[in-house]
């Protein structure tokens, strides 16, 4: 297995914080993925698989275990049973903001809305990544996996992998290990075959976010390139010399409480309804029907609410920071906890609690947060 020198993993994440571990792994192809973790883990030692270290806070210490690095690449075009579409198979070190471009160029519909989101593809199942009203949840097929309890790799369908509001059986949430723990080796979506011509523009909120009408039409090339200049006006593009985007992107989640709870907020607080889409008529075959019926989804839905303008109505502004920190809130997105340049795990982390704490006794709201937390404290 190919082994390199180690470097901190300030130099391999987007918030450019993080320790060195004792030994690094480059693995270039799912095979070598597969026998590095086999390795690994017969070894008992502690391990970390590292993408694009764009969702990832990493203590300051030394890590003493093992860093693989995911470098896969590569797409494969496969046939799908659906008429207009069509499916792809993409390495899971493959850049995502790369498949969405490829996709776009291909005229293939499903993920052009998440253009600009950085790291690779095989991280976007773990947390279900979306923007603008999309998800990798809509186009998801399938992934090819490798399972710690067993070391064997398998083919698991999208519905058995708990997708949710940017979750996954797959996901170390704060405080917990994960459902199942196993690592991707590649993706399976199925993307629409739209071309290259103007087109209806699907979802309330990105319409809105676009700002589009209901009945607009506009290329799918058109969206990636609105989309990233909306996410570089936020910070939320990668660019070496702009502090903002020293980030994990949102470093909270958008909450998701009851209806009768986000009522309690101030009226002006952004919301948005999880109601589900209405179901179409459903037609049950006289040779399956048992009699039952089952009921419609009844009660209020649950409401997502703003982090970031929880945030900022905690009193915590955009640019904020701690004396003497080198971590503060984005000057242009206050959901984004950014390096100013030479800030700390520890840093961040102490902002994070802050506002955590702001938040809780302003609203009465806990902020959970997005990105995996490797050996650092809330």
């Amino acid at each position: 297995m190919p082994e390199i020198t180690p470097v901190p993993l300030s130099q391999l994440t987007t918030l450019r914080v993080g320790g060195s571990p004792q030994r690094m792994v480059e693995a270039t192809t799912a095979d070598e993925l597969a026998d590095a973790l086999r390795e690994v883990w017969a070894a008992g030692e502690p391990w970390l698989v590292l993408g694009g270290g764009s969702n990832l806070l990493f203590c300051d210490e030394e890590f003493e275990g093992t860093v693989i690095l995911v470098r896969s690449s590569g797409i494969e075009r496969l046939p799908s049973p659906n008429p207009g579409h069509v499916r792809l198979r993409v390495q899971a070190g493959h850049s995502w903001d790369d498949l969405v471009a490829q996709t776009v160029a291909a005229g293939l519909s499903g993920i052009e809305a998440m253009a600009g989101i950085p790291g690779t593809t095989g991280a976007a199942p773990i947390q279900n990544v979306g923007a603008y009203g999309q998800e990798i949840v809509e186009t998801l097929v399938e992934v090819e996996l490798i399972d710690e309890a067993t070391g064997e790799v398998s083919v698991v369908p999208a519905s058995d992998l708990g997708l949710g509001l940017r979750t996954s059986v797959l996901k170390k949430h704060y405080g917990s290990v994960p459902e199942r723990s196993a690592v991707i080796l590649s993706v399976t979506l199925e993307l629409a075959q739209v071309g290259h011509g103007a087109v209806p523009v699907r979802g309330a909120q990105l319409r809105s976010a676009l700002g589009l009408d209901a009945d607009a039409e506009v290329t799918l090339a058109w969206i990636r390139e609105t989309v990233l200049e909306i996410r570089g006006r936020k910070g939320m593009v990668l660019d070496e010399d702009d502090h903002d985007t020293w980030s994990a992107g949102s470093f909270f989640q958008n909450p998701v409480v009851s209806a009768q709870f986000a009522a309690t907020l101030p009226a002006e607080a952004p919301r948005w309804s999880m109601a589900p889409a209405l179901e179409a008529d459903r037609v049950i075959p006289l040779d399956r029907f048992d009699g039952f019926i089952p009921p419609r989804a009844g009660g209020p839905a649950p409401v997502k609410i703003s982090a970031a303008w929880l945030i900022e109505h905690a009193g915590m502004r955009k640019g904020f920071r701690l004396p003497g920190s080198q971590a503060s809130l984005s000057t242009k997105h206050a959901l984004a906890l950014t390096n100013r340049g030479r800030a700390t795990a520890e840093e961040v982390a102490a902002l994070a609690r802050l506002i955590q704490q702001r938040v809780q006794s302003e609203f009465g709201v806990v902020l959970q947060p997005e990105p995996v937390l490797f050996d650092v404290e809330l």
